[in-house]
């Protein structure tokens, strides 16, 4: 990990865990490469609602499916490359292996849910993203993994969208 200090937030309802999806798009770091983010956290704790909304903030029109079953996702908004991947289902790396990743890395956003299914058959995290409940709310925490990722959750820490939730926090 970086010495960049971790974000924590306190979302309230999903329109919250829908504003952090945003702001990640926001301040997507640019350049050639791949950019992987891995998506922490419970069953139905805002992972894939975080996906959706960074999505459509970087212009996926088309429905934007949960990648539960079909394992893989891709959309193409504005000519960059998501891949968006769910692990739960698999048994580990050789599954993972299976997918065919490869054949999307060297320019592409990789969002990846479930990431300790993957191992190190996985390219390694710029950006992770834990989810976790908090009562009838989620707490998110936000780590960076590489300089990348270092440059990305600064990038993210100036977006005064997300300022009330950061105070939230207790």
């Amino acid at each position: 990990m970086t010495g960049q200090s971790p974000i924590k937030l306190a979302l309230p309802d999903s329109e919250a865990t829908e504003l952090l999806g945003a702001a990640l798009a926001r301040a997507l770091p640019q350049g050639p490469g791949t950019v992987v983010l891995y998506l922490h956290g419970e069953l139905g704790a805002g992972k894939t609602t975080s996906v959706r909304s960074l999505l459509r903030a970087l212009g996926v029109e088309r429905t934007i499916r949960s990648p539960t079953y079909t394992l893989v996702e891709v959309y193409e908004p504005g000519g960059l490359t998501c891949v968006h991947v769910d692990l739960y289902r698999l048994e580990g790396p050789v599954d993972v292996e299976a997918l065919g990743l490869r054949d999307y890395l060297g320019h592409c956003l990789l969002l990846v849910e479930w990431p300790d299914k993957g191992g190190a058959a996985l390219p390694a995290a710029d950006l992770h993203l834990t989810l976790s409940y908090a009562g009838d709310s989620r707490l998110a925490g936000l780590q960076a993994a590489s300089e990348r990722g270092a440059q990305w959750l600064s990038d993210l820490s100036n977006d005064t969208s997300l300022t009330s939730y950061v105070s939230n926090l207790t």
